[in-house]
């Protein structure tokens, strides 16, 4: 089955963490999100994010969600080429002074933010092209000079992988616990 990119009327669903099987897992035209797709390099897209000297009142969609229509067909683009890519909006990732941001992650993976993007295509196709090589890559890490060019400089954030379960130790020097 091919993905088409997202409708509007998919797009209202965006609101849960779809990629969570607590949450019913749910991609943006609200069907169900197989499992396998949690080992997918999933990129979000705060769609509230404004450009630095655009006017609160502005008429008309928020940088961030023409960044996510834009993102979003890239990436369903990439999928019909085989790349396994999976996007999802989010109201805020508080990166407000580097809008409009990004998360790219995967499970078990390194995650990163990016941001100071515009809503431009060329934008969305460096976001999409990072994104892909960062699926491919066994722990999230991409060689800085096969980092698409649209993408350099757009880094804020870098996460460790979440430890799994019964590696590691809290803080205070005790096995992390569960619930």
């Amino acid at each position: 089955m091919v993905n088409a990119p997202p409708s509007r009327a998919g797009l209202a669903l965006r609101t849960q963490l779809r990629d969570h099987p607590a949450l019913n897992a749910r991609d943006p035209q609200g069907q169900a999100i197989p499992e396998e797709a949690s080992m997918s390099t999933w990129i979000t897209i705060c769609d509230t994010c404004r450009r630095e000297g655009r006017p609160e009142d502005e008429a008309g969609p928020r940088d961030g969600a023409r960044l996510a229509e834009l993102v979003e067909a890239a990436a369903g683009a990439s999928r019909m080429q085989g790349e396994d890519l999976r996007t999802r909006r989010v109201s805020c990732l508080m990166g407000c002074t580097h809008g409009c941001n990004v998360a790219v992650q995967a499970d078990g993976k390194l995650s990163y933010t990016l941001g100071r993007f515009e809503a431009r295509t060329q934008d969305a196709e460096a976001i999409v092209a990072y994104a892909a090589l960062h699926a491919r890559s066994d722990a999230g890490q991409v060689p800085y000079r096969t980092w698409p060019q649209g993408v350099k400089g757009h880094f804020i954030t870098r996460h460790p992988p979440l430890p799994r379960e019964g590696e590691g130790t809290d803080q205070d020097g005790t096995e992390g616990a569960a619930g």
